[in-house]
């Protein structure tokens, strides 16, 4: 990705209601007596603007979920423009007094503090920049990253999960690298892994011409961000996206095939890879 100007953007959606949700705290790093939550009810997206392009990934996913009668599930997004995974401080994001989540707007604009010694977020996921994973001098820190903050996420009770990024429009041979880079990261830490990167190849195999990238040959277009929110739906959340009446304003027939392609890519790499630690 094109190294642009630093930005972060900490936003927060609830598929239920609207403004920021209300997010339990965290423990102290390393004092948590809580094990991992058996579903993921609350996510926080770590990543870069393959995140935030289209009004952010993580609100589509809420969408989706909210179209298909959940209730309750929270997501937040810590993005920073160009980043790798050495960028984020992922302690500091799940630290109980100043962190993620750490407050909430409730009621008539009242400022409700997250009780502390709760966890806050059930999950971490985490992408790389586009090309770090496989870039011969980043790939070490991405390997490096995904351990220390897979163990960071775990040390707050929340599990890590590694979104595997996509090909460039014009460099489709990087797909099969990425994948390989994920997995690898994925086994070496018992992380679930969110294989959107082969579902943009196989919708580009079935329907090439749809554009799943913008111009600049690397972000998403809404139709990508959306493949990518229902491989999400259906890797992390177990849920079906195929017949959603959400479709992010795509045609029918658009929005069809993307669900269909998130599913049977999410069902057979799992089938194939497993799910790390979240069974």
């Amino acid at each position: 990705m094109k190294n642009l100007l630093l930005r972060l953007i900490l936003s927060c959606a609830a598929t239920a209601l609207a403004g920021c949700s209300s997010l339990p705290s965290a423990p102290i790093a390393g004092n948590s007596t809580q094990g991992p939550a058996a579903e993921v009810k609350s996510l926080l997206w770590v990543g870069n603007s393959f995140f935030y392009y289209n009004n952010s990934m993580h609100g589509h996913v809420g969408q989706l979920l909210t179209a298909g009668g959940d209730r309750g599930f929270r997501g937040s997004s810590a993005t920073i423009s160009g980043s790798g995974l050495n960028w984020h401080d992922i302690g500091s994001y799940l630290r109980a007094d100043s962190g993620v989540g750490s407050y909430s707007f409730v009621g008539d604009n009242e400022v409700r503090f997250n009780p502390k010694g709760e966890r806050k977020f059930d999950a971490v996921m985490m992408m790389d920049c586009s090309q770090c994973p496989i870039h011969p001098v980043l790939k070490p820190l991405f390997h490096e990253f995904a351990a220390k903050h897979s163990a960071t996420a775990r040390s707050f009770g929340a599990e890590p999960i590694l979104f595997m990024s996509w090909a460039y429009s014009d460099k489709p041979e990087m797909t099969d690298p990425l994948a390989a880079a994920y997995v690898l990261a994925g086994k070496a830490n018992n992380a679930l892994v969110v294989p959107a990167g082969l579902a943009f190849a196989t919708s580009v195999k079935k329907r090439p011409e749809l554009s799943l990238i913008v111009a600049d040959k690397r972000h998403p277009s809404l139709a990508g961000t959306y493949l990518a929110a229902c491989t999400v739906l259906a890797s992390v959340y177990k849920r079906n996206p195929v017949g959603s009446p959400y479709t992010a304003g795509l045609s029918a027939d658009v929005a069809a095939h993307l669900q269909a392609t998130a599913w049977e890519t999410a069902q057979a790499f799992h089938a194939k890879e497993g799910r790390g630690s979240q069974r």
